[in-house]
């Protein structure tokens, strides 16, 4: 500051007489200009000193348990639900830039710099579309060659400056990034004043981790926060509303919320001898702090879900930030939200939606399907007397009491339906030949050949009928046999009712049953999926699975086939008597023949070796059979979503043996198995079926035609 000049005396004060009135009110004013500077020096010195946010956090660590130990939330939310749908309708018009750079998932589990470095980019590139998007929706002129009044970069900790994150990553600053800044555009302080940040975002890892932010996150929050207020103070910010309030943004690299600070800086005691403690009690005694839920804004393919309650909140701190600085937008947000239901209205009549003036309604209120040339975006319908709607999808709907019949030139061959089944993918069914009601056999229907190529969807069916058919009929043509393995009854096409028109050329009539293919097998039984649901697959069960499984892939492998596609859905349990039960290992649909061939690929139950190849190693059936024993034996199911985090998991499960200490508390054979199984994973060599065959024999009662004698406890 530059020196204040000698004060000017009259002739009468040199002589020693008393000063005028002009020189009084002059002396007030430079007295009160000197107090002024005093204030502000020691208001930028207390300032300056503020610089750790983990000493301020250590400062408000007892006022974040006793807030926290209530019952009550401890903060209030920053925005009410229907502000945020209000929001969100006016928002339906405004269209935001696509993201190129999006954020990586793995960023919450990983601290390598290519991936810190792509998670930077991305949020700068989410705020700047935020921030356009809005500008340009409620407070743009309609000036197609105006240019945005603001700015995104990352602020780097050493010097406090703003860097573009390209350029900051360039020249090794990453490490000292530490939030990324919405900043009013300022060409004579080109790396930002802190008196021009509209609103932070501090990139965390692990923010969704829980529904609240941590207390470390908060208090770093809370941190940035007060250096906001404080410096919108002491500098130059042109602010159109109140400057006692902002918002600072928590994200990770999928889920974000919003931090809000309110109060008045100047009821802080600016002590630079003990600078955070003075913070720590502003906060606990003048401010008020609000915390959003924390949401998803990204989703799993790494864009923004700007319609989401998590990218609402986000970008409704922002609309409040923007609006300190611009004042009231040029289109309020209740103008465009009063338009939802003229868009709407719009969007039912462009697709020929109606409204219940011009529809006909049936007596549930439900609207009656009519022949539209557009594709309605939902048509529901509700009510089941509406009996004018035929589909050749009602024609194909088999239920109890239907009958199918196989194209056998020789014979006819009928099967009744007796029970409709579920595998957790795909539906089938429990039926009996229409000559002998007594017996009972697994019936699959494929899809009609014509859906198959348009219809992704439909290849599920295409492996459990056709490409099973394939596999059994091989096992049966190589001789093999096996009370472990299924047995393949019939197999053919479905003869549909009525003439069959198909046209000479080949191909199909234009019956819905027309060529659609069959597969029925035997034995039958409940599945493994289903004992466990009802808490009957218990330890000698699990052990008698293993040996069984074991056999029918010892079988199988004996002919150069495996399964790949080993799960609770895919094992049975059968028997003539409930004395002596048995498991079957069936959906034989992703059997591996050859090396071209590609196992099924299940999160939980695949090999490591399958999910890291996308192929089968000589032990991986055997592997998928111990994931199968651990889950169903109570092991915890973890939450999947990646190949990545499942074969972490398989690491960690393996290396710290869970899965070994689980099937060991349900016997001692079946944690040796696993043992084993660990040793092959992933090699090349074989596994030695015949000795864990014989093993597992000797741990439960197979058929015994001696004498049962029960132990008395007498």
């Amino acid at each position: 500051m530059a020196p204040v000049p000698p004060r000017r005396t009259s002739d009468s004060e040199g002589a020693g007489g008393s000063p005028d009135i002009e020189s009084i009110g002059s002396g007030t004013r430079r007295s009160s200009i000197s107090s002024f500077s005093k204030s502000h020096r020691r208001q930028r010195e207390f300032l300056d000193r503020l610089v750790d946010c983990e000493t301020l956090t250590s400062h408000l660590a007892d006022w974040f348990d006793s807030v926290s130990g209530s019952k009550s939330p401890a903060f209030d939310v920053p925005f009410e639900l229907i502000d945020l749908q209000k929001f969100d309708y006016a928002l339906e018009g405004v269209s935001f830039q696509q993201l190129i750079r999006m954020p990586s998932a793995v960023y919450a589990s990983s601290t390598s710099d290519a991936v810190e470095a792509t998670a930077f980019l991305a949020v700068e590139d989410f705020l700047h579309a935020g921030v356009k998007g809005l500008w340009e929706a409620f407070w743009s002129q309609d000036e197609e060659d105006a240019p945005l009044p603001f700015s995104v970069a990352c602020l780097y900790s050493e010097n406090l400056k703003f860097y573009q994150a390209e350029k900051a990553i360039a020249n090794g600053k990453l490490p000292g990034l530490c939030a990324t800044g919405i900043l009013v555009n300022n060409p004579r302080h080109p790396h930002g004043k802190w008196d021009q940040i509209l609103e932070l975002a501090l990139l965390r890892p692990d923010i969704g981790n829980d529904p609240q932010p941590s207390h470390a996150v908060l208090g770093e929050a809370l941190f940035y926060a007060l250096r906001l207020l404080l410096s919108r103070k002491l500098g130059k910010f042109q602010s159109a509303e109140s400057v006692d309030t902002v918002f600072v943004l928590l994200v990770d690299s999928q889920n974000g919320g919003v931090v809000k600070v309110e109060g008045d800086v100047n009821r802080l005691e600016f002590d630079v001898n003990n600078v955070y403690e003075s913070c720590a009690d502003w906060i606990k005694s003048h401010s008020r702090i609000s915390v959003s839920p924390i949401d998803r804004i990204w989703n799993k393919l790494g864009n923004a879900n700007w319609g989401d309650i998590g990218a609402l909140q986000v970008l409704f701190a922002t609309f409040h930030s923007i609006m300190q600085f611009a004042g009231m937008p040029k289109h309020s947000i209740e103008d465009l939200a009063a338009d939802h239901g003229s868009r709407l209205h719009a969007r039912r009549i462009e697709r020929q939606l109606g409204d219940r003036d011009t529809a006909r309604v049936n007596g549930n209120g439900a609207f009656r399907y009519q022949q539209r040339s557009v594709e309605p975006e939902i048509v529901e319908v509700l009510d089941e007397s509406i009996n004018n709607i035929e589909s050749e999808d009602l024609a194909m709907k088999l239920e109890n009491g239907s009958v199918l019949w196989l194209e056998d030139p020789d014979q006819q061959k009928g099967y009744q339906i007796d029970g409709v089944l579920f595998n957790g993918e795909l539906q089938y069914y429990l039926a009996s030949p229409v000559d002998d009601p007594s017996r009972s056999y697994f019936l699959y229907v494929g899809s009609h050949p014509s859906q198959l190529e348009p219809a992704w969807e439909d290849m599920k069916l295409w492996y459990q009928v056709q490409r099973q058919t394939k596999i059994l009929t091989i096992m049966r043509q190589k001789g093999v046999s096996s009370k472990y393995l299924p047995d393949l009854a019939a197999s053919g096409r479905i003869a549909h009712p009525g003439q069959c028109r198909k046209p000479s050329s080949g191909g199909n009539c234009d019956h819905p049953w027309c060529s659609t293919p069959i597969l029925v097998t035997s034995p039958v039984g409940e599945s493994v999926a289903d004992m466990i649901m009802s808490g009957r697959f218990g330890p000698e069960e699990a052990i008698r699975c293993c040996h069984d499984c074991l056999s029918a892939l010892s079988t199988a492998a004996s002919v150069g086939i495996r399964h790949g596609d080993i799960r609770p859905e895919n094992v049975i349990r059968s028997g003539s008597t409930r004395q002596h039960p048995y498991f079957v290992l069936i959906g034989w649909g992703h059997a591996i023949l050859e090396e071209r061939d590609r196992p099924a690929m299940n999160l939980h139950f695949s090999s490591t070796y399958a999910l890291q190849e996308g192929k089968l190693c000589s032990a991986s059936d055997a592997e998928s059979l111990v994931y199968m024993l651990y889950f169903s034996s109570g092991g915890p199911l973890p939450d999947l979503d990646s190949v990545e985090g499942a074969l972490q998991w398989r690491e960690t499960a393996w290396s710290r043996r869970l899965i070994q200490q689980k099937l060991g508390d349900v016997s001692t054979v079946l944690k040796a198995f696993a043992d084993y199984v660990d040793s092959l994973c992933g090699t090349p060599y074989p596994i030695d079926y015949d000795i864990w065959i014989r093993r597992l024999r000797r741990n439960f009662r197979d058929d015994d035609h001696g004498k049962e004698i029960e132990a008395s406890s007498g």
